[in-house]
């Protein structure tokens, strides 16, 4: 029997409690808030010790390339497989899409599912913990692993150990949902309640066994999804159609609920789902006052706080228990103890059409970036970023001009028939309709300032050359 382990990464989180840092097209999982990796990045990094020769990362469309750059810087790319999924059915539809993938490729591994978006600072015991584990998974039990819990955390969903197996190790007696205070505080005096990690570890075929029993909606839908599935570059994506007929749940609500074969480890791995501005500030490291700072910050008689800017200073003088996130384009002051209305503000943001939710000033592509400086009536400036090597596609706009400066390095240029260089402080103007495309053939970074011209400036209107 294969005991081998395979990292399943489920990458497709929002992070919205997470604003104006976390957005809809660069969320949380991508950044990097508590060392120089990305979440992403640590999770992958965290399970090197396992040996593993293969990895999957699920995500959506719109992060495909976020990902496939992150897996890159490192190393990961060429041992890994990038699921795509067609839309956001929650982690039992995502889990089933890895577990017949592996099925596929003739082998029965044990899979070892990870949230992107967590925090765990004791590596050993979190390896500890999954080494305990795989007799168990190796047996077709479903693993999952509780967290010992330091507070009445009403942040997290809970679970109920049942009938001691060994030390540390308990058959699931429930789940159970966010509790408010008092109740969480009744868990924290009871010890025998645990903090849902939401980490599992179980042989592929006895998961979808046991979907198969519980979900077969989830069940039959991903599998169809996944003989239809077509390979495209880095990416392999399931068939879309049959996908997008399969329930959203959990793997909580799916299987684990239901399921005789759950089996609990309780660890202490100093694990944190970041999944709030309070949270992070609990682990980040902070001066004798209790603030934690990052960018340009001054503070005077200020205490207990988490304060973030990108954007220029920001002084903070006798405030306590602040949350204060500066950016290019939102600024956010929230009291500690509210953070979980951030999500609020979020989707006051999304259901009144905002960008600020959905992207970043900076807009990430396969070949580099974009950042807008500023935008007005009838024009816009962006910064051009294009990577060594990269280039941008051929392409021509029918509503808009574009003006190219070279402020860093070299671009080759192709603008209709013509092919030229430009170096620093040189320039060319694209017409409307000229067909062109800019290459960075040299060792460092391009930089370029654009400047659009004309009635209409959004993104589509952006077609390839081989459109007439």
């Amino acid at each position: 029997m294969n005991n081998s382990i395979i990292p399943v990464v489920l990458s497709g989180g929002s992070g919205s409690r997470l604003w104006p840092l976390s957005r809809q097209q660069y969320p949380k999982q991508f950044l990097s808030l508590t060392d120089e990796k990305t979440l992403l990045q640590e999770t992958l990094n965290r399970v090197h010790s396992l040996n593993s020769s293969h990895n999957i990362v699920i995500c959506n469309e719109e992060h495909r390339f976020l990902v496939a750059e992150q897996l890159r810087e490192l190393g990961e790319l060429q041992k890994s497989s990038i699921i795509l999924e067609p839309m956001g059915k929650n982690t039992a539809p995502a889990i089933a899409l890895a577990a017949f993938n592996s099925l596929s490729e003739g082998e029965d591994p044990l899979l070892l599912v990870l949230a992107a978006d967590h925090v765990i600072t004791d590596v050993d015991k979190f390896i500890s913990a999954i080494t305990k584990a795989v007799p168990y998974a190796s047996n077709d039990k479903l693993i999952t692993f509780g967290i010992k819990p330091s507070k009445a955390e009403t942040g997290y969903g809970y679970i109920q150990q049942g009938t001691m197996l060994d030390e540390d190790t308990y058959q699931v007696a429930q789940f159970v949902e966010k509790p408010n205070f008092e109740l969480a505080s009744s868990y924290l005096e009871s010890g025998k309640y645990f903090w849902n990690s939401g980490i599992f570890l179980f042989r592929a075929s006895a998961f979808l066994t046991q979907l198969h029993t519980y979900a077969p909606n989830i069940y039959n839908f991903c599998q169809k999804s996944m003989t239809l599935a077509e390979k495209d570059m880095s990416f392999l994506r399931p068939d879309e159609e049959s996908f997008n007929q399969c329930e959203s749940l959990s793997i909580d609500y799916a299987v684990m609920e239901h399921t005789a074969d759950g089996v609990m480890i309780v660890t202490d791995m100093n694990w944190n789902d970041v999944g709030s501005w309070s949270s992070l500030w609990e682990i980040s490291p902070k001066c004798e006052n209790g603030n934690y700072t990052f960018g340009d910050v001054i503070h005077h008689t200020t205490t207990n706080s988490y304060i973030h800017s990108t954007n220029g200073l920001v002084a903070a003088v006798g405030v306590d228990n602040l949350i204060i996130v500066n950016t290019k384009d939102a600024l956010l002051v929230a009291n500690k103890d509210n953070v979980q209305d951030v999500k609020k503000i979020y989707e006051q943001l999304n259901n009144s059409g905002r960008t600020e939710c959905l992207t970043h000033t900076a807009t990430y592509r396969p070949w580099g970036y974009y950042e807008r400086i500023d935008k007005g009536v009838g024009f816009e400036v962006r910064k051009i970023v294009v990577k060594p090597k990269e280039k941008i596609d051929l392409q021509r706009h029918f509503h808009r001009a574009e003006h190219w400066t070279v402020v860093r390095g070299t671009a080759k240029v192709i603008k209709g028939d013509e092919t030229f260089l430009l170096t620093e402080n040189e320039s060319t103007y694209i017409p409307i309709g000229e067909i062109h495309s800019m290459h960075n053939p040299g060792s460092f970074p391009l930089e370029v300032i654009e400047i659009r011209t004309g009635p209409y400036l959004c993104e589509d209107d952006n077609y390839s050359a081989d459109k007439s």
